[in-house]
């Protein structure tokens, strides 16, 4: 599965559209802001490649459920709730792809 942010993949022609795929997810835990700025940079780091992970994959395993083999123009977004919960949400267009 290629996962890109561009449009387009060099050298490789899109020959069908699937329709757009999302992966969206949340942290369980929230991130509390304690004495240490370093610490809560730290934790909210960790969170965010967490998170991002895991929302990628959804964004991946919805794709596959089309029978798409790439998601292109990828949008990356990244939240911190008033609860400091970090949530990600990746959204694009799954395509089919001549290889």
């Amino acid at each position: 599965m290629i996962l890109t942010t561009t449009n387009s993949i060099e050298g490789h022609k899109i020959v069908d559209y699937l329709g757009i795929v999302t992966g969206v997810a949340l942290n369980k835990e929230g991130i509390s802001m304690g004495f240490s700025m370093t610490k809560y940079y730290t934790k909210m780091q960790t969170s965010i490649e967490t998170v991002k992970e895991e929302a990628f994959q959804t964004l991946q395993n919805n794709a596959v459920k089309l029978n798409a083999s790439a998601v292109v123009g990828i949008k990356v977004e990244i939240e911190l709730t008033t609860s400091n919960y970090v949530m990600v949400s990746v959204t694009g267009p799954a395509v089919k792809v001549a290889i």
